[in-house]
This record gives C-alpha cells, structure tokens and sequence, in this order.
C-alpha cells in the first residue's frame, strides 16, 4: 500500500536517488525515478529501475546524460519541477516509456496515441490550454493563407523530394499537413517501383511541430486516438526503411522530430536544434516520439528531453545517435 505514495495522487511523481545504490522494490512505483552520479564515477546499474540517469561525467555513453557539475544541483532541480508541475504528465510519459521499451514500433505509437488522448482530457492540459488562451488575448490575427499543397512531391526517377510547404507558419504539423504526408508516404509504400524518398522543410527549419491552435479542438478523444493511430506518419515513414531519409534544418521540435526520427538516415544541417516541449502543456509525445526518439536515443534520454524540455543542437544530437550526419545544404 505504500507504493501509492509514489504517484502522480499520491504527492511524490519524482524520486531522485543514488544511482550507484538504488534498487527499485518489487511493489510498482508510477513516479519517475531519477538516478543521480554526482561524482562522475558512471557505476554500473540495472537501466529498467530508472528513467533518467545523470551524471558529472563528461561525454557519458547511453543511458547517461552529462551534466556540467556546477549547473548539476539546477538541473535536478529543474527536472523534479518539471514532474511536480504536471505530475500526471510525467509520470504516463515514464510509464509509455518503459511499456513501449519492449513493443514493436506500431504498437508502442498505439500505447502513446491511447496515453495522449487521455491527457488531452485531463486537468493539466486544460489548464495549460486557458492560460494559453489568455495569454493570446481576445484579438487574434487572421491566420496566413495555407498554400495549396502543404506537402509538394518531386519525382526524378527513382526519387522522390517530400517538401514539408507551410514556411509562413516555420511548417507547423497541422491536422491537414499530417494528412498530406500520411497520404504521400502511403503512395511511396505501395509504389512497386520502391522509391527513395527525402523529406525536408521549405524555409528556414524542418517543422516547429504541432499547430498551437488546433490544441485542444478535438471532441471526441477516442476517434482522435483511433485516427493517429490509422494515419500515423512516424509508422509509413518507418515501413519505409531504408528507402527514407530525412533533412532536418534550424528547428525541429515536438512532432517536427518525433515523426523525423521514425527515418532510418537522419541529416542534420548545423543550425539544426531538437526539442520535446509537450510535457510543459500537460502532455506527452504525440506523434510517435516516445517510440521513434527512444528508439534513437534511448528511452532515459528522450524522457531527460520530456522533462527538461531543453534544445540539443545538431552536435548533440549527433553524438546521442538523433541524427546519423550533419551536412550543409542548399
């Protein structure tokens, strides 16, 4: 009965612990466990008892991330907030993390799709979603008119060029852009001829993500789970192997790398910067991200980007296995 305590209801979603001397009881615990090695010593350790593990020591391999010891108390400390301002968040994102570790791609985008719908009807997103309305004020602008192909295909021969078409708005992954790359990257699957494909972003960055406007429109929250799951983008782009690849410019966050790191060749350009800023809204991951990235950088890394909601630039992201080149472009 104690393990309640250890909740998202029970007023302690976070643990922060030795990593070196940690070990999980039997009894299942929701919070997030936070392994800490403040001397930089990397002990060895038992990866499922945790969900992030830090460390003071520099250029720490899978699963560490390494923290500059003089910001390391801060960084804590900004990772256990995270996880009290949105307990519920956090803790589902923790436990899709370790349930999706042992499925296959699809099935663990389908655990994801079923956790963010629930969230989508939770406390915390409302809450994060009427600040957000206040903040915007009573006076909107009128929204910039959407191109008429949100996604233009160029073929020559055996390849084709998927350019992500929305650069007024930095290619923001509205319902209607989702779509039209659903629908593109399923015609490239069931081109006999099996193209290769490359998808980029017109402008300056590949994708700022999700359209804020469209947040919290949905009405039924099970038919949105029941069509991220039949147009998921991150599972085409997937099935598509190694005929996919990826350019990924100036900004890439929240779905704008989520279904990206679906790939299996990833391009940075060197100003490119990833990032996962859901949890702050009361969210998780919702377009695959917490199969795709914890597949490219581990589940440990991905749920440090969740709770921190921090940039890592293309450098990074190199060296964590996000992206497989940084390369300039054209």
């Amino acid at each position: 009965m104690g393990a309640d305590r250890y909740s998202a209801l029970g007023g302690t979603p976070v643990l922060v612990v030795d990593a070196a001397d940690w070990y999980r009881p039997a009894s299942a615990i929701q919070a997030v466990i936070i392994g800490i090695d403040r001397a930089g010593d990397l002990p060895p350790v038992s990866e499922h008892e945790f969900d992030v593990l830090l460390t003071t020591a520099k250029a720490a391999p899978m699963p560490w991330v390494s923290i500059d010891p003089v910001q390391f108390d801060g960084a804590v400390q900004l990772l256990t907030a995270s996880a009290n301002a949105n307990p519920v968040a956090a803790t589902i994102g923790a436990q899709v993390l370790r349930l999706g570790s042992s499925l296959a791609l699809s099935e663990a985008i389908n655990v994801e799709s079923l956790a963010y719908s629930t969230l989508l009807g939770g406390e915390e997103f409302k809450r994060w979603l009427t600040a957000h309305k206040r903040d915007k004020g009573k006076s909107t602008p009128a929204a910039p008119a959407l191109p008429a192909d949100l996604v233009v295909a160029d073929r020559d021969q055996d390849k084709i060029t998927l350019t992500l078409n929305d650069p007024d708005t930095r290619n923001e992954m509205s319902a209607t852009m989702r779509d039209a790359l659903y629908e593109a990257l399923a015609n490239i699957l069931d081109d006999p001829s099996k193209p290769d494909v490359t998808i980029k972003g017109a402008g300056k960055c590949f994708s700022t993500g999700g359209s804020l406007p469209e947040f919290g429109t949905a009405q039924d929250l099970a038919q949105a789970h029941v069509a991220r799951s039949l147009h998921s983008c991150a599972i085409a782009l997937d099935a598509l192997g190694n005929q996919a690849t990826v350019i990924l410019r100036g900004a890439c966050v929240g779905s704008g790398i989520e279904v990206a790191a679906a790939a299996h060749y990833r391009i940075a350009t060197p100003d490119a910067w990833f990032r996962l800023p859901e949890l702050r809204m009361g969210l998780i991951p919702g377009a695959g991200g917490t199969a795709t990235m914890a597949r490219a950088i581990g589940r440990h890394r991905t749920m440090w980007m969740m709770l921190s909601a921090k940039r890592i630039v293309a450098a990074q992201a190199l060296d964590w296995g996000l992206v497989h080149a940084i390369e300039e472009q054209a």
